[in-house]
């Protein structure tokens, strides 16, 4: 079920997404990045799924995109 939805500043960033604190469990954000690169985007959405297991731990998760490739990981 959709937790929150939200769009990025000028420099990329939601700095305020969802719930102040998800229960343990595995989460998914989509990033609709086509909206970002156009309608020829090669990656028109990327999904990116991960677990909490800390409640109440941040949760920073980057997505570094470039027109035909994207990584992310979690950051502090």
């Amino acid at each position: 079920s959709l937790l929150a939805s939200g769009e990025t500043d000028a420099d990329g960033r939601l700095k305020d997404l969802g719930p102040a604190e998800l229960p343990a469990g595995v989460y998914r954000l989509i990033f609709d990045t086509g909206a970002y690169h156009g309608p020829d985007a090669f990656y028109p959405e990327v999904v990116v799924c991960f677990r909490i297991t800390a409640p109440g731990v941040h949760h920073h998760v980057p997505v570094l995109l470039s027109p035909f490739a994207y990584s992310t990981y979690r950051g502090s």
